[in-house]
């Protein structure tokens, strides 16, 4: 017997299927609070010395958080060649906007603290909001338009054709229900990133930081439950049909798609999965309660099971459609016909299996040297060696 066939395709599919789960939730947690520290900074640091204070809470940790991103852009690449292909290339402009985003960042980083010149730093202070919010904001957007179905199509050798030209596409990612979900993960990872400031710093900044916080964490239980009521009543979902054939090749035009009334009805044939959207629920209230009452340990922590939740409830909602298609539902990608080979992925899960371990190893232990709060006086005491 070869070696990758002692575990079954479909159940490979199914495992990376969750390994794209875990690696997007890993990268919402960790370069999460980064980009809402990003956001939060015009707005908590008053000062000079206040804002480099925040700017140092993640300055050790930001770029092995971005790793996360990277790792999840590469698996989607491997396990989900389709998946890249299609979301790629219809996302064009969108993608381009956070990479530009994401460079801007690291740029304003090293930059930022070059000169003693007041204007130029606000410049590059700036440049950190928008490196921490236009990333947030798209993200959410793409989950948005994900859940309404993307205007593609797939033709015989199953090449991708999108409905109308890149410009049309980029503003028709702005639509109603798409912005809501991008507010929504704004507000979000502005609540994180408050509830690591809220750990990592003292006095004044951690005071206003747990004040943004728990109001951008109120948004983000209000836009979430308005956007589930919004999917529930209001936006079409998609189901497979027929015999569906779960250990064939990965050709997503051998599969029968139909419409449906409503994403719900997942919830009706799997009770289990209303356990994410309730941890999503359940988590951000207890971040609020725990900002509010000065909560340093418990507030990030549960602003972590929020964040779990609610990315969980949109995968398990969908499953097993990972990219469904508004213009030709046949065309729409799912965990069954849009993998790499059998081979590939038992390959990568051993991979996965040897060095993840050792990933979260070293990250855990980065976080432990690093434990303990940035002061005031450890910036100005420090000038040549903090940003």
């Amino acid at each position: 017997m070869i070696l990758f066939e002692l575990i079954d395709y479909d159940i490979l599919r199914v495992i990376w299927w969750l390994l794209m789960g875990v690696l997007l939730i890993g990268f919402a947690m960790t370069d999460g609070f980064d980009m809402g520290v990003g956001a939060l900074l015009p707005f908590v640091g008053r000062t000079d010395v206040e804002r480099r204070v925040v700017i140092n809470t993640v300055g050790p940790v930001w770029e092995g958080n971005q790793v996360w991103f990277i790792l999840g852009g590469g698996a989607i690449f491997a396990a989900w060649p389709p998946l890249y292909a299609v979301s790629f290339s219809g996302f064009y402009l969108a993608m381009f906007a956070i990479l530009a985003a994401l460079i801007l960042r690291p740029v304003a980083f090293k930059y930022r603290s070059k000169r003693e010149s007041a204007r130029w730093r606000s410049t590059w202070d700036w440049a950190l909001f928008i490196g921490g919010a236009v990333p947030a904001l798209i993200f959410g957007v793409a989950v948005g338009n994900v859940l309404q179905g993307v205007p593609f199509e797939l033709t015989p050798d199953l090449f991708s054709r999108y409905e109308g030209s890149y410009y049309g596409k980029f503003l028709g990612l702005l639509n109603p229900f798409a912005l809501l979900c991008g507010l929504v993960s704004l507000s979000m990872l502005i609540t994180h990133g408050a509830a690591w400031l809220g750990l990592k710093t003292e006095g004044e900044i951690a005071r206003r930081a747990r004040t943004i916080g728990s109001i951008s964490g109120l948004a983000t239980l209000a836009g979430y439950l308005l956007a589930g009521l919004w999917l529930a009543l209001g936006i079409e979902g998609y189901a497979l049909v027929g015999e569906v054939v779960t250990d064939g090749p990965s050709n997503p035009l051998y599969s029968e798609v139909s419409r449906t009334a409503t994403w719900l009805s997942a919830y009706a044939a799997r009770p289990w999965i209303a356990i994410a959207p309730l941890l999503g629920v359940t988590g951000m209230i207890l971040a609020v309660r725990a900002l509010r009452r000065g909560g340093e340990v418990s507030g990030l922590l549960w602003s972590k099971l929020g964040i779990l939740g609610a990315i969980s409830s949109v995968g398990l909602t969908m499953f097993p459609f990972i990219l469904p298609s508004s213009l030709d539902p046949r065309s729409s990608l799912t965990v069954w016909d849009s993998s790499s080979s059998h081979r590939t992925l038992f390959i990568m899960l051993v991979v996965t299996v040897i060095f993840l371990p050792l990933i979260l190893a070293y990250t855990s232990w980065v976080y432990s040297v690093l434990w303990g709060k940035v002061t005031e006086d450890e910036v100005t005491g420090n000038s040549d060696s903090l940003y």
